[in-house]
């Protein structure tokens, strides 16, 4: 685990700096969100080899992907047994996920695939980290912060 003195902090919607490929590549959790706008939002990821980001879809969330270490196959369609778009993805790739769109990236290389990914509009809980795919699915006050712009609510769906 990255040291905690090392993490970026969420400070919410005030102006901020950080070197994004580096602490991309030194977060060592499933999910630590970096930046809380009123509307859209930064998370860092790491996935470890063999797992994946998890099928999902946000109805109304615009989602941008960037790998900076690992290999991914990424997978994306209108429905999750509809995934007609696949690519392998690697350092440097960024991924473009339209609202609504049904969408997954596997790690399917030998170390953690380091990712970080812009949500418009914001998604999660400002300053949250989730160790791990399973702590963040069993997260339930993980809910985007109440001064960002949000759409009419449309929950989202889990493969």
């Amino acid at each position: 685990m990255v040291n905690p003195a090392h993490r970026i902090r969420d400070i919410g919607p005030q102006p901020q700096s950080f070197d994004i490929e580096s602490a991309t590549k030194e977060n060592t959790d499933y999910r630590s969100v970096a930046w809380s706008g009123r509307y859209l939002q930064v998370t860092l990821m790491s996935i470890p080899v063999g797992d994946d980001i998890g099928l999902e879809a946000h109805p109304e969330t615009d989602q941008f992907l960037r790998l900076d270490a690992g290999d991914g196959r990424v997978q994306m369609g209108a429905a999750k047994d509809q995934l007609t778009f696949e690519l392998d993805v690697s350092d440097g790739w960024c991924v473009l996920v339209p609202a609504g769109t049904w969408h997954n990236i596997t790690n399917i290389g030998a170390t953690p695939m380091q990712v970080y990914t812009i949500y418009a509009p914001a998604h999660h809980s400002p300053d949250k980290v989730q160790a791990t795919a399973a702590a963040a699915e069993a997260d339930k006050a993980d809910e985007p912060a109440v001064w960002s712009v949000q759409p009419a609510h449309a929950p989202d769906k889990h493969g």
